[in-house]
């Protein structure tokens, strides 16, 4: 029987900052324009943080099953690969994970929106479920397409424009152009991690048929494609600060950036995939700690 430890292991909850940075990226655009509510801030975290355990267990099982988690595996060994968790009892887990996540995600909904239109409510709704197939599908089912190549996609839309601008509305009821820089820095961020994290697995999963984006361009390609992202989202970072008209002590934030150069340099010159495992910590932390120096610097104003 699965212990408690297994289970927490198995919601990997490492990744949960980065999951959070989209959310805190959002309200902290709020609160510069006055127009931010605790209370979304508190259940938009806990909804994300219930998403990102979902996508956590569901790639588990998904990649479990499929086998492509095998003794050839780079990173950490997972639960069903291990055999600490069974297929069936993390099967449940996932259709469990993902009703509480609907649930909370309606109370959400319903304290932002309770005196919105119909239609409002009903698009948050949709990208509800959205969100929650999209936890699942990236590697469960015969049409996963965390197996095709489009994860970066849905994790640049997901991590970066749903849930930055998503969160922004839930605070203000307004939408603002202005939110697309912070949604792309988030987002971008995001998918170099994944992209990353695919970079290190690219053998076992070319042998598993998994084929992701780094699978598909190949593995000189995608030091490239990284150094993009990380570029990509410093410029971002800058382009939110001019929107914004923030002031100078907002600059506080670009410190982590000289650790997203560095992993840039340090992805393009290793030589060994396996190698990249430690860096996969070190941006996601990166990427949430530059939030949290934005509200850092808002709270030195």
């Amino acid at each position: 029987m699965a212990s408690v430890k297994d289970w927490i292991s198995s919601f990997r909850l490492r990744t949960l900052p980065l999951a959070l940075s989209c959310i805190l990226g959002g309200s902290f655009l709020a609160y510069q324009d006055n127009l931010f509510r605790i209370d979304v801030l508190i259940l938009a975290a806990l909804t994300t943080i219930l998403l990102q355990v979902l996508s956590n267990i569901a790639n588990d099982y998904g990649d479990g099953v499929k086998g492509t988690d095998n003794d050839n595996r780079v990173g950490p060994e997972r639960a069903i690969q291990s055999k600490a968790i069974s297929p069936d009892q993390m099967k449940r887990a996932v259709i469990i994970n993902a009703i509480i996540a609907f649930v909370v995600g309606l109370t959400l909904i319903y304290t932002s929106l309770k005196e919105a239109s119909v239609s409002e409510i009903l698009i948050f709704t949709g990208l509800g479920v959205a969100s929650v197939v999209a936890a699942i599908m990236y590697t469960v089912g015969k049409k996963a397409y965390g197996y095709s190549g489009m994860g970066d996609i849905f994790v640049f839309l997901f991590f970066g424009l749903i849930g930055v601008f998503g969160v922004y509305y839930l605070h203000t009821h307004i939408f603002k152009w202005e939110v697309i820089w912070m949604a792309t820095f988030v987002g971008l961020m995001s998918t170099a991690v994944l992209n990353m994290n695919n970079m290190r697995d690219i053998s076992n999963d070319k042998e598993s048929g998994k084929n992701t984006l780094v699978v598909k361009i190949g593995f000189a390609s995608a030091r490239y494609y990284h150094s993009f992202l990380i570029i990509g989202a410093i410029v971002s970072l800058q382009l939110m600060i001019w929107s914004f008209e923030l002031p100078s002590i907002f600059y506080l934030a670009f410190l982590p950036s000289f650790l997203f150069l560095k992993n840039a340099l340090f992805v393009h010159q290793v030589q060994y995939p396996k190698l990249l495992d430690p860096e996969l910590k070190k941006l996601a932390l990166g990427t949430f700690g530059t939030v949290i120096l934005l509200w850092i610097s808002t709270a030195i104003v």
